[in-house]
């Protein structure tokens, strides 16, 4: 940095703000490369700050509260459309097991293959199909071991009205008992 002292008028290099020979603040003159330095060394300290990536914890604790929301906007969407539609015999269903996310994963793909068959489960289908796939994501970021998707045909029921209200019973189930036992997302 150079340095100009307004009494004297003469540059000189300082290594503080005041001018030791005259001992008042001087003008501070920087160079076109000081300024560019001190702007890139800035820039890189604030980018390091903001823009490092997330965590693993971090990541992980994100993508289970995005799975919690799924699921909870999904039974929304089945209470909607359970209102719409006429009274439904009251079916029970019990859920299966929920004992881990390799155990999710797979439950969840075996209620999507059995949501593809009625359209009016168009959405709820959607839902999850996003939820399994995050489900499955999350177990690979954990290492933990992920089945393969259930494949077969799905089923059309001579019954299309008690087929839908059947599936709309076991995921309603499942979920509900999935959010009860979110910390299951935290074990292979």
């Amino acid at each position: 940095m150079v340095f100009i002292c307004k009494k004297k008028q003469t540059e000189k290099l300082c290594r503080l703000l005041r001018c030791d020979s005259c001992n008042s603040f001087c003008i501070i003159w920087f160079s076109r490369m000081q300024i560019l330095s001190v702007i890139l060394f800035v820039s890189l300290v604030v980018a390091h700050s903001c823009s490092s990536l997330p965590k693993r914890d971090d990541s992980i604790r994100n993508t289970i509260r995005s799975i919690t929301n799924i699921a909870q906007t999904t039974l929304v969407h089945i209470r909607i459309l359970r209102a719409k539609l006429p009274v439904a015999p009251q079916i029970e269903f019990s859920a299966p097991s929920i004992n881990g996310l390799t155990n999710i994963s797979y439950d969840l793909a075996l209620l999507d293959q059995e949501l593809k068959s009625p359209e009016s489960l168009n959405q709820i289908q959607a839902d999850v199909s996003s939820l399994e796939g995050l489900v499955r994501s999350l177990a690979v970021t954990m290492n933990c071991p992920v089945n393969d998707r259930p494949t077969g045909e799905v089923s059309n029921s001579l019954f299309p009205d008690t087929h839908l209200y059947l599936t709309l019973a076991k995921v309603q189930g499942y979920l509900d008992k999935f959010l009860l036992n979110k910390d299951k997302l935290k074990v292979c």
